[in-house]
């Protein structure tokens, strides 16, 4: 069973979390998500710093990240994610496929 860390833009939240089901369901896969109910306008810099180093502690124990690239949008949070991917061997799977410039 493939391991995958949902990573994308928190503008996709709702969509995130029915991909996740969808994929879960479709593949067979674990799916650990990055979608928190929280004010992120009330949310301290530490909590975020905390709450960036779990999701990248989820993309450590995963075998791949699965970018939510609705539209072709992707962030700077999430191209650090996939960068960080990249860098520790981790396939990334997108959502919508990539377009050619």
């Amino acid at each position: 069973m493939k391991v995958v860390t949902i990573c994308g833009s928190m503008k996709f939240a709702n969509q995130m979390k029915k991909i996740a089901g969808d994929i879960s369901k479709k593949n067979g896969w674990c799916v650990l998500q990055c979608v928190y109910d929280i004010d992120v306008n009330k949310t301290t810099k530490e909590e975020l710093k905390i709450l960036k180093q779990a999701h990248f502690k989820k993309i450590d124990l995963s075998d791949a990240i699965y970018v939510v690239n609705i539209g072709g949008y992707v962030g700077d949070s999430t191209k650090s994610e996939i960068e960080y991917a990249t860098k520790n061997k981790k396939e990334i799977i997108y959502h919508e496929k990539i377009k050619a410039y």
